[in-house]
């Protein structure tokens, strides 16, 4: 995950609520706009901690449970896109279907993707800031929240500003933060947020793919309460990641018990 350099973000124009799309990928209700700043890796670098070699981090003991789910997650996050892979395709495929069913979709490679709020017509050049990963927690949440997922996908909720995130890529900025808000990169978890993920982790190995479902939930509510638009992104993010820490923190039994997680509907 060392390739997570980008020199675009796209925005989205509210001009309507909610997409109307009809049987065509076209749609009069947002239009898509380039700009010049970086939403990929960069573009979270104010979200992230920043680490120095000089800093010291203490570390927690893992149980062979927790260790062996640490390490098949790490396995997930190593998995970069590769559009040549069978797999691949199919999951990209799978949350086009999840995401417009019943509406098909000309190829891999289209501008219909700019609709789910890709930076161009290929997808596969901004999973470089999540991975193989980031599609499977897209896909995740496709399939198991499908009315938030639409909601976030379509601005269904609240009152939208009118330059909006752009739904996919802000799912491959969700991944990338999680992994380093939970250090999943490290050996040992070496916080306290880490540790106590892992524990979730050891008893439901779809954990991560659900702290993402809250996360992205969590990050829309944080976006609607701040009267954000997209170049308060990075902000947002920012609080909702402290929030999402100071809710790890409290003493509950299961990702469940989050109070964010009262924010999602299936």
């Amino acid at each position: 995950m060392d390739d997570r350099g980008g020199g675009s973000f796209v925005a989205v124009r509210r001009i309507s609520s909610g997409l109307d799309r009809g049987n065509s990928y076209h749609s009069t209700s947002a239009e898509v706009v380039a700009g010049s700043a970086a939403w990929l890796g960069r573009g979270l670098s104010c979200v992230c901690a920043q680490r120095r070699e000089s800093d010291s981090h203490p570390s927690f003991d893992l149980t062979p449970a927790e260790e062996e789910c640490l390490q098949r997650l790490q396995q997930r996050i190593d998995v970069a896109y590769d559009s040549s892979i069978p797999e691949h395709q199919e999951a990209l495929r799978a949350l086009w279907k999840s995401a417009f069913p019943g509406e098909e979709l000309s190829g891999l490679i289209s501008e219909q993707w700019k609709e789910m709020g890709w930076q161009g017509k290929d997808p596969s050049t901004d999973f470089r800031g999540g991975g193989f990963i980031s599609l499977e927690n897209l896909l995740f949440f496709a399939r198991n929240f499908p009315k938030s997922f639409q909601d976030l996908l379509r601005k269904q909720e609240g009152d939208r500003a009118m330059w909006e995130y752009p739904f996919a890529v802000a799912g491959v900025n969700i991944t990338f933060m999680l992994i380093q808000m939970l250090d999943l990169e490290a050996v040992k978890p070496r916080t306290v947020v880490g540790a106590t993920f892992l524990k979730f982790l050891a008893e439901n190995e779809s954990a991560f793919d659900l702290l993402y479902c809250i996360t992205f939930k969590l990050m829309d509510h944080q976006w609607l309460a701040m009267h954000a638009s997209y170049m308060d992104f990075n902000n947002v993010m920012k609080a909702t990641r402290h929030q999402l820490e100071r809710e790890l923190l409290q003493h509950i039994t299961c990702l469940e018990d989050l109070p964010s997680y009262s924010l999602l509907s299936r």
